[in-house]
C-alpha cells in the first residue's frame, strides 16, 4: 500500500512538474536539438580529408564558418579550463613543483603562436592523415595557447591569496582536499576566474586569422572558418566581405556575452567576500529565465543527486588547528607527475639544441638586437594601457550599474579580434606619418590592453563591501580612497593583468612587427618580425632561436620585476595579511 501510495506521489509530482513547463523550456531543448545535429555537422568536417579548402566569401557561407571558429574557441576554452584547474592547484600546493612550474608557465606564455605552431601542425597532421582531426586539434590547440596562461596565473594566486580565516575554519572543520577545494578555493577564486576566462576567449580570437589560415612554404592548412574567411577577403582586397566578416564577428560576440559570460557574470557574485552591504547586483535577463526554467531545475536536481557532498561540518570542531588532510596518493602523483615533466622538458632540451647548433654565435646579435626593440615595444604598450585601464577598470567593478553597461561593450570590444582592425589602423598610421617601429606599439595595444582592464574589474568587484562602507563612513576622499583601499585591494589583479598583458604583447609582435598591407609587406626590428620571417621561410633554427631568445628575455624579467611585484602583492596587499 505505501508502496503504492509513494508511486502515485512520483507521479503526481512529475505531472505537476510537466504542467510548469513553459515555452523557454521548449526553446531550450530546441536549441539542444539544434546544438546536436550542429556537432554532427562538425563531427563530419573533422572526418572528411580536404587537401585544398575553398572559401566561399558570400555571406551566406558565414554562419557555418562562425559555427566552426565558436566551436574551436569553446572546445579550447574547455581544455584551458581543466589545465587551469590542474596546472595552477599543483603550482599552489606542491612547493617543490612551483619552482618548475612558473617558470615553465612564463615560457609557455612567451612563446608565440608561430614558435611552435609548424611544429604541432606537422605532428597532428602525420598522425592523422586521412581525415582532417589532426588540423583541427592543432587549431584549437593554438587557441588554447591563447586562452590557457592568464586563466592559470590568476587561479594560482587566487589559491596563494585567501584570507587565513577562510582557511583557519577549513581546518578547524576538518574538510579533506576535495571539500577545501570546493568550498573554499573555487569559491575565492571563482570572480578572477570568471574575468579571466572572458580574457581568455578574447585572446583566442586574437590569433583566429593565423590559425585558421596557416600556409607553411608551398603546403596550405587553412580550415573553413570566420579567420580564413577575413583573411581571404583581406588578401583580396574585398572590402564587403571583411565588412560582412566584422558584423558576423560582432554579432557572434554579442550572442555570447548574452548567452554565457553574462549570465556567468551575475552568478559568480555571490561568491563575493563581504560581510554585509546594501549593494546593487547585477541583472542578466537570460540568467533569471534560467532560474525558472522547470528543464534546468531537473538537471540540477540530477547533477545534485549524483555529486552531492556536504562539507564535513558534521564532525565537532577542535580547537587545536591540524595540516590539511590530503589523499596518501596525492604526493606520489605529484612525483609522477614532477617526473614526466623533467623528462619532457630535458627531451625538448636535446632537440632544441640539435637545431641551434646548425647557427653559429654570430647570428644571435642580430636576434638579441631585436629582443631588446621588442621587449621596449611591450612595456611601452602595457604603460600606455595601464593608463586608461586602471580608472576605467575601477569605475566599472565599483558600480554595478556602470557594470551592467559597459561589461558588455568591453566583452565586444575585447572579444574582436585586433588583427581584422589592422588594415584601417595602418592606413590611419601612414597617413599621420608613423613608421611601424612606433606604430606596432598601437596594434600591440590593441590586443593587450584588455588583459589589465578585466583584471582591474575582478579585482574592484572583489573588494569586500564593509571595507567599502568604512572609507565613505569616514568620509575619505577620492584620492585618499583610491591610494589607501583600492590600489592595495585591487593590486594583485593588477600585478596579474601586468604579467598576462605583457605575456600577450609579446605573443601580438608576431603580428605587430610584421604586418601585410595591400599587397605590401611591412616590418618593424623586433622579435615578432624575426619569428614571423623564420616562418614564412621555414626557416626552423632561425625560429627556434627567436622564440628561445623571446623565452629568456620574458622569464628574466618575471623572475625579477614581476615576481617583486608579486611578493608586495602577498606581504603587503593582501586580503589575508
Amino acid at each position: 500500500m505505501h508502496a503504492r501510495e509513494g508511486v502515485w506521489g512520483e507521479a503526481t509530482a512529475f505531472l505537476e512538474r510537466f504542467r510548469r513547463i513553459g515555452w523557454f523550456d521548449f526553446v531550450l531543448l530546441a536549441a539542444f536539438i539544434g546544438l546536436v545535429f550542429g556537432l554532427f555537422s562538425l563531427a563530419g568536417e573533422w572526418r572528411t580529408l580536404r587537401p585544398a579548402v575553398h572559401i566561399d566569401l558570400s555571406p551566406t557561407a558565414l554562419p557555418v564558418y562562425v559555427f566552426y571558429s565558436l566551436s574551436r574557441g569553446l572546445l579550447a576554452y574547455m581544455l584551458s579550463l581543466l589545465f587551469t584547474l590542474g596546472y595552477g592547484y599543483w603550482a599552489a600546493k606542491d612547493p617543490i613543483a612551483e619552482r618548475i612550474l612558473l617558470p615553465l608557465l612564463d615560457i609557455l606564455q612567451s612563446i608565440p603562436v608561430l614558435g611552435f605552431m609548424p611544429g604541432v601542425v606537422l605532428v597532428l597532421v602525420s598522425i592523422f592523415p586521412r581525415s582532417n582531426i589532426g588540423l583541427e586539434l592543432a587549431s584549437v590547440l593554438m587557441i588554447f595557447s591563447g586562452q590557457a596562461w592568464n586563466m592559470t596565473f590568476s587561479f594560482y594566486h587566487s589559491l596563494r591569496s585567501i584570507p587565513k580565516d577562510q582557511l583557519e575554519a577549513a581546518t578547524i572543520y576538518r574538510f579533506d582536499w576535495w571539500e577545501k577545494l570546493r568550498w573554499v578555493e573555487l569559491p575565492f577564486s571563482t570572480i578572477g576566474l570568471v574575468w579571466n576566462s572572458m580574457m581568455s576567449m578574447a585572446g583566442g580570437w586574437f590569433f583566429l586569422m593565423i590559425t585558421e589560415s596557416f600556409v607553411l612554404g608551398s603546403k596550405d592548412f587553412r580550415l573553413p572558418g570566420i579567420g580564413s574567411y577575413m583573411s581571404v577577403a583581406v588578401a583580396k582586397g574585398n572590402v564587403p566581405a571583411m565588412i560582412w566578416a566584422i558584423v558576423a564577428m560582432v554579432l557572434m560576440i554579442v550572442v555570447l556575452d548574452q548567452l554565457l559570460w553574462r549570465p556567468v557574470v551575475v552568478w559568480s557574485q555571490k561568491f563575493r567576500v563581504e560581510e554585509g552591504a546594501n549593494e546593487q547586483t547585477q541583472s542578466s535577463w537570460f540568467y533569471d529565465w534560467l532560474r525558472k526554467s522547470s528543464l534546468v531545475e531537473w538537471l540540477n536536481e540530477a547533477m545534485e543527486n549524483l555529486f552531492a557532498r556536504k562539507p564535513s561540518l558534521r564532525h565537532e570542531p577542535r580547537e587545536e588547528a591540524r595540516p590539511d588532510v590530503r589523499p596518501r596518493w596525492s604526493g606520489l602523483l605529484s612525483m609522477i607527475l614532477f617526473a614526466l615533466l623533467i623528462a619532457g622538458l630535458l627531451f625538448g632540451s636535446w632537440r632544441l639544441i640539435t637545431i641551434l647548433r646548425q647557427l653559429s654565435w654570430r647570428d644571435f646579435l642580430p636576434i638579441l638586437r631585436a629582443g631588446g626593440w621588442t621587449l621596449g615595444r611591450v612595456l611601452l604598450s602595457t604603460a600606455l594601457g595601464t593608463l586608461w585601464a586602471l580608472p576605467a577598470g575601477l569605475a566599472i567593478g565599483l558600480s554595478p550599474r556602470l557594470s551592467r553597461i559597459f561589461q558588455p561593450i568591453v566583452q565586444i570590444a575585447a572579444s574582436f579580434p585586433a588583427p581584422m582592425l589592422f588594415p584601417l589602423v595602418i592606413a590611419l598610421l601612414k597617413a599621420a606619418g608613423v613608421g611601424l617601429d612606433w606604430g606596432s606599439v598601437v596594434l600591440m595595444l590593441l590586443g593587450t590592453q584588455w588583459y589589465i582592464l578585466f583584471n582591474v574589474i575582478a579585482g574592484s568587484m572583489a573588494i569586500p563591501a564593509d571595507l567599502r562602507e568604512a572609507g565613505r563612513s569616514y568620509r575619505l576622499g577620492l584620492r585618499l580612497r583610491f591610494t589607501s583601499l583600492y590600489l592595495p585591494s585591487i593590486f594583485p589583479y593588477l600585478v596579474t593583468g601586468w604579467v598576462t598583458a605583457a605575456g600577450g604583447a609579446w605573443n601580438a609582435s608576431i603580428v605587430a612587427e610584421y604586418v601585410t598591407f595591400k599587397g605590401h609587406v611591412m616590418t618593424a626590428d623586433g622579435l615578432g618580425a624575426q619569428i614571423s620571417l623564420a616562418a614564412e621561410h621555414a626557416d626552423f633554427p632561425h625560429l627556434a632561436a627567436s622564440v628561445m631568445v623571446m623565452a629568456a628575455v620574458v622569464v628574466l624579467f618575471n623572475r625579477t620585476i614581476w615576481r617583486w611585484c608579486y611578493r608586495i602583492a602577498e606581504e603587503r596587499f593582501s586580503l589575508s595579511k
